[in-house]
């Protein structure tokens, strides 16, 4: 596997946690770092493939018929859109 490097810089308090929780795990904070990229990374892409699929051939003007059939009443109160 290829590695490339990447000069990151973070906010004092989410480093030391981070060097916390690395500890915790007994690795290195580099290793525990890029666990957590690898992570999200997997969650993201997971996501989205899973709403690609969900999707199928949809389009955005299909949901109009369902728009156009929705009844017309006011919001929840707490739902509403302040101008």
């Amino acid at each position: 596997m290829s590695k490339g490097t990447y000069p990151l810089k973070l906010p004092q308090s989410i480093k030391r946690a981070a060097e916390r929780l690395a500890k915790e795990d007994g690795v290195s904070l580099n290793q525990w770092i890029s666990v957590a990229v690898a992570q999200k990374v997997g969650v993201v892409e997971t996501a989205a493939e899973l709403l690609r699929d969900r999707a199928g051939n949809s389009r955005p003007e299909d949901l109009k018929k369902y728009i156009a059939r929705a009844p017309a009443v006011p919001p929840v109160p707490g739902d509403e859109i302040d101008p």
